[in-house]
């Protein structure tokens, strides 16, 4: 597949950047990162311009995941509220889901581009939890400058290199994705507890 998303760029440029981001972002198996480092480098070559490179994966990033939060709000919602009892969503568990993006979920929006996995159903959760669209705009759109930002300047600063640190860096990125599913459940484990006490269980 990367081979194929490095003949894409190299034939089609700045709109390959575009298309391929946004499906990758929708969750179809685009390389993202690798397709940023790239970009990156092919920056450093002289071969991209930086402005129109950076502004492609940025809307493609951003146009990528505001799909996903619209297909979470326009068919998530009707499909818990008909089919969620057989999974034991109740309306309360929706209210509740819809609070917790409200308090921290939103931040799961801007830091969940770098943890493989997690920045594909981020939106289609926020959607479906009827996250209105202005904060999920904030934070998601933060987050993906700053996602493109890191890998679009780790590609032109390390050049040549590229290639051989951006497999060491898609192996930690499965270590920090590890390390967060540890503190969420960490977290919902010492909320649950905190609740408990409170209520005098």
């Amino acid at each position: 597949m990367e081979q194929h998303v490095f003949a894409w760029i190299a034939q089609y440029g700045y709109l390959a950047v575009f298309f391929l981001l946004t499906l990758g972002v929708v969750g179809l198996p685009v390389p993202d990162e690798t397709l940023l480092t790239f970009t990156g480098y092919l920056i450093y070559k002289g071969h991209l311009s930086p402005p129109l490179a950076v502004a492609s994966a940025i809307g493609g990033s951003a146009s990528g995941i505001t799909i996903s939060y619209a297909l979470g709000r326009a068919f998530g919602i009707a499909l818990l509220h008909r089919f969620g009892k057989f999974l034991h969503i109740t309306p309360d568990r929706l209210e509740r889901s819809h609070q917790w993006f409200a308090r921290i979920g939103h931040w799961a929006l801007t830091f969940g581009y770098f943890i493989p996995g997690v920045r594909h159903l981020t939106a289609y959760a926020a959607g479906i939890s009827g996250l209105e669209f202005p904060r999920f705009a904030t934070f998601a759109y933060l987050g993906t400058v700053l996602w493109v930002s890191s890998f679009v300047s780790l590609g032109y600063f390390l050049g040549e290199r590229w290639q051989v640190v951006q497999r060491n860096i898609e192996r930690y990125l499965g270590y920090v994705a590890v390390a967060f599913a540890v503190l969420l459940v960490g977290y919902l484990v010492w909320r649950g507890w905190r609740k408990r006490r409170a209520n005098g269980l």
